[in-house]
């Protein structure tokens, strides 16, 4: 096990020695995403925009009690950021395979690559995103200090769910696919644009079983509700331990080796 994790963070580090690569080719995938439109890359902007005001608009009554531009507004941008990484990371090496065969690059380049992609189409939304929160009549409060780690556990998390989602993507081709219509449904048994509400019931199962909604838990609860939910951060934190664990083995034993798989 020594050994599969030295492996793997031999890979991480040389891939850090080439941060220069992968931030400019994602910073260029961003781009070239969409090249010639007239919007540019205020396209991720205004897809937020988009479909936050519609959610808003249409269930707003649906949630008494409760900020519901301010609890939609970080749900759906947290929700972003997580579906853009599983639907992506299924097909990562497999999108990737011409470099990967054809160049001698650490593995972890098309990771860090794929996540740093994710995070500054994040970060395009997260501008509409703020004016949203500050307009809704939301008060900055001291719990709200706690976004910032949350932020930093959000990019570590994403690296490991991608070499976790990524490998099993290679070894088994249908993955991709279960991942993609499982976040269909995933978007709506998540509480995103519903509230949980006192009762106990379906949703109540829903809301604390799921573990995406904790990772959602984390940025809204400081916002939305002005206290840092202990019991989510323990949730996450157990989870992403678990699975960076997962994945430094897997990136340590298969690193070498995916090129023969692809």
């Amino acid at each position: 096990m020594l050994q599969l994790l030295q492996r793997a963070f031999a890979d991480i580090g040389a891939a850090f020695k080439l941060k220069g690569v992968w931030m400019a080719l994602a910073s260029e995938d961003v781009a070239d995403s969409h090249r010639d439109t007239l919007l540019g890359r205020l396209w991720p902007l205004l897809n937020y925009l988009l479909f936050t005001g519609i959610i808003i608009f249409i269930f707003d009554r649906t949630a008494p009690g409760v900020n519901f531009t301010a609890y939609v507004a970080v749900g759906y941008l947290v929700w972003q950021f997580i579906s853009e990484t599983l639907t992506q990371s299924a097909s990562l090496f497999i999108r990737e395979a011409g470099f990967i065969q054809g160049t001698v690059m650490p593995i972890s380049i098309y990771v860090l690559r794929q996540t740093m992609r994710t995070a500054i189409r994040s970060a395009y939304a997260l501008i509409g995103a703020v004016p949203l929160i500050l307009f809704s009549g939301i008060e900055i409060n001291t719990a709200m200090l706690s976004i910032v780690p949350a932020i930093l556990l959000l990019l570590v998390t994403a690296p490991a769910v991608a070499i976790l989602f990524a490998f099993a993507g290679v070894f088994f081709r249908d993955f991709q696919h279960i991942v993609s219509n499982s976040m269909r449904l995933l978007m709506f048994i998540t509480p995103i644009f519903w509230v949980r509400g006192d009762g106990g019931g379906l949703r109540g199962l829903l809301y604390h079983w799921n573990p995406l909604t904790h990772y959602i838990e984390i940025l809204r609860q400081p916002v939305v509700g002005g206290g840092v939910p202990l019991s989510s951060w323990a949730i996450v934190l157990a989870c992403t331990a678990g699975m960076s664990v997962a994945a430094l083995l897997l990136l340590g034993k298969f690193n070498r080796r995916i090129v023969f798989w692809l």
